[in-house]
């Protein structure tokens, strides 16, 4: 009887009136405003409105609402002439349960078949563990699928076939062993095997022995509203230490320059791998939570103010091998903050690229030192005379000091920059 109750609902339909008398004058209103201004009104764009919607859905309730009114006088006649009931509710609500089950299970094959096609847009992931991962997700999405399909047909099938009749009496079935039995012990192994799969991935991923003959290229990322720092270890293969005690203008990663692994680290404004080498990520985070995110790796991992976390990887396709899978010589991967951290978290981001050996140490050779001229003053180091521009012949004496002095405060700030 919730369907009946809902359609004759007396604040239903004088809330529908109001609105409709509301709408109404208000439509004469804007007609008399068209008419003063003799001005055409494009009623085009009309159906994009979130107005639209609105009003369209009252319609929908004032709709329903008369008919139910006309409902109750049917049902009012009948019973003033004596009739039984005309309409049966119970068989009613049973009709909308089976309509729901159909239109529902639709539902679940236009997701699959046109939403589904964003789980495949990422194309096979991009580094060793990612394949994991893939296989882990692809296992869970099918027994939650199979569950989800089978218990919501029980469900709705047992609300139509044993909908109320006065022809017959509910039998009494309080308990059953064998039943509960299962419906606990399927789930349980169930689950249990989900569990101990991502267990055995998060240990692969997190607790891998080290091979002292490939060991990981160290890259620390530091987060900050709304941009990552990125350091590349020197000659020496080792990300020197942080301080955030040490943070000043000039020093804005808060370098310890007494550690002498930090004497040769490279500041750099995009990340670059090289491919089949395993990654070791150091993050930190200089204000807020934020999330190292780098969706075709299947990496995603949290940078927390005041201490920092980890994650290694090994990168498997170059970005050039990835163009050509996607057919999309525009392609690039992407690091991403998956956090809300702020008003331009959107735009939180850096270029990745994963090229061969050999790229990968032509573009480590031309990246800049994180420590500069002004950095060896504060911390009492030697200073190291700058390279001038070579003069140009052609050029006179003021425009050729102009130039270096350009090119080195572009140096400068590309070195300072956090």
């Amino acid at each position: 009887m919730s369907l009946r109750k809902l359609i004759v609902n007396k604040t239903m339909a004088a809330l529908a009136v109001i609105f409709t008398v509301f709408s109404s004058a208000n439509a004469f209103a804007q007609e008399a405003a068209a008419a003063a201004t003799a001005k055409p009104v494009d009623m085009g764009p009309i159906h994009k409105s979130a107005l639209f919607y609105v009003l369209l859905f009252l319609l929908l309730c004032l709709f329903i609402a008369i008919v139910g009114k006309a409902l109750k006088v049917y049902e009012l006649t009948r019973e003033t002439q004596g009739k039984p009931e005309g309409i049966n509710w119970d068989t009613v609500n049973a009709i909308i349960f089976a309509l729901f089950l159909v239109v529902g299970l639709y539902g679940v094959y236009w997701e699959y078949s046109v939403h589904g096609s964003m789980i495949s847009h990422m194309q096979e992931a991009a580094s060793e563990h990612g394949k994991r991962i893939d296989e882990m997700f692809k296992l869970t999405l099918i027994i939650t699928t199979i569950v989800f399909i089978l218990t919501h047909i029980v469900l709705f099938v047992f609300a139509y076939i044993y909908r109320y009749s006065a022809k017959r009496k509910a039998y009494y079935y309080p308990h059953n062993n064998t039943i509960e039995k299962i419906w606990t012990i399927v789930p349980a192994l169930v689950l249990t095997l989900l569990v101990l799969k991502g267990f055995l991935t998060w240990r692969s991923i997190f607790y891998k022995a080290e091979d002292p003959n490939n060991r990981p290229l160290n890259i620390e990322v530091v987060s900050s509203q709304f941009l990552w720092d990125i350091r590349y270890p020197g000659a020496d293969a080792i990300v020197g230490k942080r301080n955030y005690k040490l943070t000043t203008a000039i020093n804005g990663l808060g370098i310890d320059f007494n550690d002498k692994n930090s004497l040769d680290d490279l500041l750099a404004d995009e990340i670059v791998l090289p491919v089949n080498k395993p990654v070791r990520f150091t993050l930190a985070s200089k204000d807020v939570i934020h999330s190292f995110y780098m969706p075709h790796f299947r990496v995603q991992l949290n940078t927390v103010p005041g201490m920092q976390t980890y994650f290694e990887f090994t990168p498997t396709v170059t970005t050039e091998e990835m163009r050509t899978k996607l057919n999309d010589p525009k392609f690039n991967y992407i690091l991403l903050c998956a956090k809300i951290c702020g008003a331009n978290h959107f735009n939180m981001q850096k270029n990745v690229r994963v090229v061969s050996e050999a790229e990968y140490k032509e573009w480590l050779s031309q990246q800049a030192p994180y420590l500069t001229n002004d950095l060896r003053k504060a911390f009492n180091l030697p200073v190291v005379a700058e390279e001038a521009a070579p003069a140009a012949t052609e050029a006179p004496a003021d425009t050729t000091a102009t130039a270096a002095k350009v090119e080195l405060d572009v140096k400068n700030q590309l070195a300072l920059k956090k």
